[in-house]
């Protein structure tokens, strides 16, 4: 077929049109995605790998690119939140995170090499999960009254693992030894899978972190949740009280889980990647994975992602202030 100038230049015109149409509705025309990778700031073992690994495992059936996991341990995140600020706006780096590095850090260190609000911008939730205080397999007490009262025995001194300094679970054991007026002492790691080995190992006598970083050793009977936080008990731990039913409120707004994008990224990718992760969450085995994990699985928007880090910010900004922390 051959086709006349005066064709060719309808054929522009109709194709010049339907795109301002397109444009005028906002539907974008997208690019190709690029194979995407997600940054986690712990090492692998704990529950913040896990998850990503569970996630991305099927986000590239759904997206159709590769995704990978990469590990950038260290300063609780902070390493990897700088490496995320430093990445191209172009949706080929994300970064999934719970509150620690996104919320707490910024409010607890003078100089993190980062700014949230204006470094970064929330993609999408898909999760909230509680915190717990375990104890190691070699020491006494079944129970937090229990461990108290050892802990008493003990001349009121003990060291409690955390996994990274300047933490919810720092201000944690600080809430615990000002109420039960005890001599506890923080002792920060690199992460909660260097501190799940020493409780492991009995070099230390307990630890708080968040309930997907104990379950598994929970339920093998090598470290014990004794307490959590969060307003009602854990599916996943129906036997193990709230800090709230031990006599200590203002424990309950939730922490969660939410991946992050570089400020800049282009809407069209964030809906993309948001809707696909949307899917991912539907599937029960990975719903089923997650919660066993610990974790109430819940999908949540860019936006109610970030109501949910402006909510968990105002209720431990008073917590922090309270404890009396210097920022450093």
């Amino acid at each position: 077929m051959i086709f006349t100038r005066r064709q060719g230049l309808a054929s522009v015109t109709r194709f010049a049109t339907a795109f301002a149409v397109c444009c005028s509705l906002g539907l974008a025309f997208a690019q190709p995605l690029k194979p995407i990778k997600i940054l986690v700031g712990f090492p692998p073992g704990g529950g913040t790998d896990a998850a990503a690994r569970i996630l991305a495992e099927k986000l590239k059936d759904e997206l159709g690119v590769p995704v990978i996991v990469e590990n950038k341990p260290g300063a609780g995140g902070q390493i990897a939140a700088q490496a995320l600020k430093a990445a191209p706006a172009d949706g080929s780096t994300l970064f999934l995170s719970h509150d620690h590095t996104i919320t707490i850090l910024p409010m607890v260190t003078k100089n993190p090499g980062f700014a949230p609000a204006q470094d970064f911008v929330p993609v999408v939730g898909f999760a909230t999960f509680v915190n717990a205080f375990a104890v190691s397999g070699g020491t006494p007490g079944k129970s937090f009254s229990e461990y108290l009262a050892w802990t008493k025995t003990q001349g009121g001194k003990g060291a409690v693992g955390i996994p990274a300094p300047a933490s919810t679970p720092e201000f944690l054991v600080k809430v615990i030894a000002d109420k039960f007026k005890l001599d506890l002492v923080s002792a920060p790691y690199r992460g909660s899978a260097p501190m799940m080995a020493d409780m492991l190992g009995n070099q230390i006598s307990a630890g708080v972190a968040s309930v997907p970083d104990f379950i598994e050793n929970h339920k093998a009977g090598k470290v014990r949740i004794v307490a959590v936080l969060g307003g009602k008990r854990q599916a996943a731990l129906p036997d193990v009280p709230t800090f709230s039913e031990l006599g200590m409120g203002g424990l309950e707004d939730l922490p969660y889980y939410g991946i992050f994008a570089p400020a800049g990224t282009p809407k069209t990718f964030i809906e993309t990647f948001s809707n696909a992760l949307a899917k991912v969450l539907t599937q029960p085995e990975v719903r089923n994975h997650l919660t066993q994990m610990g974790l109430t699985v819940g999908y949540m928007t860019s936006s109610q992602l970030a109501q949910r880090e402006k909510s968990y910010s105002q209720a431990w900004a008073e917590i922090i202030k309270s404890s009396g922390f210097q920022s450093k």
